[in-house]
């Protein structure tokens, strides 16, 4: 990676993640009917969608995202939940940078510290908050409208014990899919739990 083409410093080509095509499609049904369908049914808990300017020069900063903060505060809220609450996480990272960002902007450590979750593992499979279990958009590919089923298809397999065993989350209960799109102008956190 360090030595790959560089696109626009510091970010070289494979901070980036590649355009794909793709499908991905989920089955929604009132909660009270889920188990008609499935043995392990995934509740959704909490769901917002906030939104921000499309210019970038127009944003309070390039460091954060407006959207990404409020659609969080309103997801948490909704389910009931605090951070500590969460056990693992699949968030949009389109950008090495993004990921860090997206982190920080949903209140999972300070501004500026996000870099410390990868280096003490917290962030990895046996830390206390996996992120993108799956390898996210740099690994699986960004198939732009299909990106958020994704993410939420990773949130089921791994809250269902269904994940492969390296990077099955032990013991998941909660887990939070961050989608955004036009470069953070709009953002969707979901909260899903295991059904009871």
């Amino acid at each position: 990676m360090i030595n790959s083409t560089l696109v626009a410093d510091p970010l070289r080509l494979l901070d980036c993640s590649p355009i794909t095509d793709g499908a991905a499609t989920a089955v929604l049904v009132p909660a009270e009917k889920a188990r008609q369908y499935t043995d392990t049914p995934i509740i959704i808990s909490g769901i917002a969608q906030a939104s921000d300017t499309l210019t970038l020069f127009n944003r309070r900063s390039l460091c954060s995202v407006d959207a990404t903060i409020e659609a969080g505060k309103q997801a948490f809220k909704q389910a009931k939940i605090t951070h500590e609450d969460v056990d693992l996480a699949e968030v949009h990272d389109c950008f090495t940078i993004a990921e860090l960002i997206t982190l920080e902007d949903l209140g999972f450590c300070n501004k500026g510290e996000a870099a410390k979750l990868y280096e003490e593992g917290e962030v990895w499979v046996g830390g206390s908050l996996p992120v993108n279990t799956d390898g996210g958009l740099k690994s699986a590919g960004h198939p732009v409208g299909a990106t958020g089923i994704k993410q939420v298809i990773e949130i089921v397999h791994q809250l269902r014990g269904e994940a492969p065993e390296a990077v099955q989350v032990k013991g998941a209960d909660i887990g939070i899919a961050h989608n955004m799109g036009g470069s953070g102008a709009t953002v969707v956190v979901t909260v899903l739990k295991r059904g009871d």
